[in-house]
């Protein structure tokens, strides 16, 4: 997902809830490991402002045919970040293209006349668990589910939620994985296009500031 957006290195707490760097988990909390959307993430803002995703140095690990596929796909592949960090805290190590060309034929990704890519569509990807023996579904219309320990929600922000002082133009259009709640009751997530550690992993923002981005709608990932 490409914005231009300015980089923000702090966050307004009142009106976000979040800290500066990844608070400490409390005791129990499961955090799956942090994929981006790009193999780079310290280079995730420089591809947002323009630069060629396939000069990406690390491009080959994505499973990409070349570096071709990998820059026309990465802005697409928020979902695929979710859900490799969503697999991978199972304990399957997948790339984001083995991912994609697994959803991709059941509906996940269309690929339209003139190079449109359009998705992620979320049945697509549920289908994909639920043959695996996972029973994910679709959320429409609901408030953030209750999660319990190991569980996930693929959740629909705007893609300014990686700069939460913002106040964004709509709602949805981008995937950030929630994985909990801390002490506080701010909801927790890793977002795939985040600028920074501060604001890529374990990412916390009180459910407030969370529902002005968040557009309802996500996969429930149960354990």
């Amino acid at each position: 997902m490409r914005a231009a957006l300015p980089r923000r290195w702090f966050c307004a707490a009142a009106l976000a809830g979040c800290a500066h760097e990844p608070p400490a988990a409390p005791p129990g909390t499961m955090i799956p490991p942090y994929f981006a959307q790009w193999e780079s993430p310290e280079l995730v803002e420089a591809f947002l402002n323009g630069r060629d995703a396939a000069t990406d140095p690390r491009w080959a690990e994505s499973g990409a045919a070349d570096a071709a596929e990998y820059a026309r796909w990465a802005e697409h592949l928020c979902g695929m970040a979710c859900l490799r960090m969503a697999m991978a805290a199972r304990g399957e190590s997948l790339t984001i293209h083995d991912l994609r060309r697994a959803v991709q034929p059941l509906g996940g990704y269309v690929e339209e006349p003139g190079g449109f890519i359009r998705g992620l569509i979320y049945a697509g990807a549920v289908r994909w668990l639920n043959d695996r023996g996972i029973a994910a579904r679709i959320v429409l219309d609901e408030p953030m589910p209750a999660l319990g320990r190991g569980e996930f929600y693929i959740a629909s922000v705007h893609a300014a939620i990686r700069t939460p002082e913002v106040e964004p133009p709509r709602k949805g259009g981008h995937l950030v994985l929630v994985f909990g709640a801390d002490e506080a009751g701010r909801w927790r997530f890793h977002n795939p296009s985040g600028i920074g550690v501060a604001q890529q992993r374990d990412v916390r923002l009180s459910p407030a500031a969370f529902s002005r981005f968040h557009a309802d709608r996500g996969i429930l990932i149960p354990l």
